[in-house]
């Protein structure tokens, strides 16, 4: 399970992440991102109402989208990622390193990526046996960043999540640092166009950043 959820992001180099509060919206993006080609997503633990909602996407998923995987982000405490084990997730990502959270991980097999921000941090993860870290907020540390430490840790797998863009020069200045992949929310999948119930756009813009995705990672 660990490594068909790494290889998943690894193969699409990009990671959506987004949150609706209305069901009927949150599975309706599902739908338009599958269109475009993603197999691995994160559905943000931002509200009351994700864990019913990612129960829902967990249904529709099931029914119509054998080869997706659906993780889901914001995992603060292990009660929350049991939670959403129990619901079908398939990754757990988090804002933080979360000890709990990656033992269990560990202990069934299941990808955990948590956000991390320092070397210390970073250690802590690699020695609580995580191989997959998200470096949070990317906007804050930056491509350079990376480029500083990666040789220290030459066994993980490292993607940004926050200020990564849609352009070609943003995504391309993180790869050239040695990341895996990128995490992207409301760059993508933006507020306005969920407002908007705007599906056909949301499809339209992964489908670009995935082509986009494939050019650069071929370089």
């Amino acid at each position: 399970m660990k490594q068909k959820a790494t290889e998943a992001i690894i193969n699409q180099g990009i990671l959506p992440l987004y949150f609706n509060a209305y069901e009927t919206v949150s599975v309706e993006i599902l739908r338009a991102i599958y269109k475009a080609g993603v197999k691995a997503v994160e559905y943000t633990n931002r509200g009351e109402a994700a864990l019913n909602n990612f129960k829902k996407m967990v249904e529709v998923r099931n029914a119509e989208m054998p080869e997706m995987l659906l993780g889901v982000g914001t995992i603060k405490n292990l009660q929350q990622a049991e939670d959403y084990i129990a619901a079908g997730a398939d990754f757990l990502v988090s804002p933080g390193f979360v000890k709990e959270v990656a033992e269990k991980a560990n202990t069934i097999g299941m990808l955990y990526a948590p956000g991390c921000m320092t070397p210390t941090e970073i250690i802590a993860a690699e020695n609580s046996g995580v191989t997959f870290i998200k470096l949070f907020p990317g906007n804050m540390l930056g491509p350079e960043f990376l480029s500083s430490i990666k040789e220290i840790f030459p066994k993980l797998l490292f993607m940004p999540t926050g200020g990564v863009d849609t352009t070609k020069e943003s995504i391309e200045s993180w790869f050239k640092a040695g990341v895996c992949a990128v995490g992207m929310g409301s760059k993508l999948i933006s507020k306005k166009l969920m407002e908007e119930k705007n599906y056909t756009e949301i499809e339209s813009a992964t489908t670009q950043v995935l082509a986009l995705l494939q050019t650069i990672k071929t370089k």
